[in-house]
């Protein structure tokens, strides 16, 4: 959005844009070492996979744990990679689109059994599929990359991490 431009607000009036939700703290001042250990543990669980699988995995776990800091964050740097924008705009129906390949599949639908454990845990078909995509390492890598941005998600979330704020 443009300065020139005026967003819409939810009850039809054109004015200036609505400001984020106040953070609540600043988790790497107030916890330092947690935090550093975050980080740690985020470069860790890319280690040896496919820089693109990183960034959709971490886009999609964000968008559906509505975490604002993170989806910002993850497309920018899916950009930056050179990701093509229709993926990402597409990335919520995946499924729909043949933008994806086998392996970026079975990564999504991992994604969103991890993420969604409530709703069915990690279901024998999605593990199955994940497993002929991806060796042992590349699946434990997974597990841990998806676990990770459910923990930067929360973080994100619960302390209301603005992409504003950066």
């Amino acid at each position: 959005m443009t300065t020139n431009e005026t967003v819409t607000t939810s009850a039809g009036t054109a004015g200036a844009p609505v400001p984020a939700p106040a953070r609540r703290l600043v988790l790497p001042k107030l916890a330092p070492a947690f935090y550093q250990a975050m980080v740690a543990v985020d470069e860790a669980s890319r280690t040896g996979l496919d820089p693109v699988i990183v960034e959709l995995v971490k886009l999609h776990a964000s968008m559906i744990n509505g975490c604002a800091f993170c989806i910002d964050k993850h497309s920018t740097d899916a950009v930056a990679q050179g990701e093509q924008d229709h993926r990402l705009l597409s990335l919520p129906a995946w499924r729909e689109t043949p933008w994806f390949t086998a392996r970026e599949r079975a990564a999504l639908a991992l994604t969103e059994s991890v993420t969604l454990l409530t709703q069915g845990h990690v279901p024998d078909a999605v593990w199955a599929e994940a497993a002929e995509q991806f060796d042992e390492t590349e699946l434990a890598q997974l597990v841990a990359l998806t676990a990770t941005i459910n923990a930067w998600n929360r973080i994100g979330v619960s302390t209301r991490m603005s992409p504003a704020a950066k």
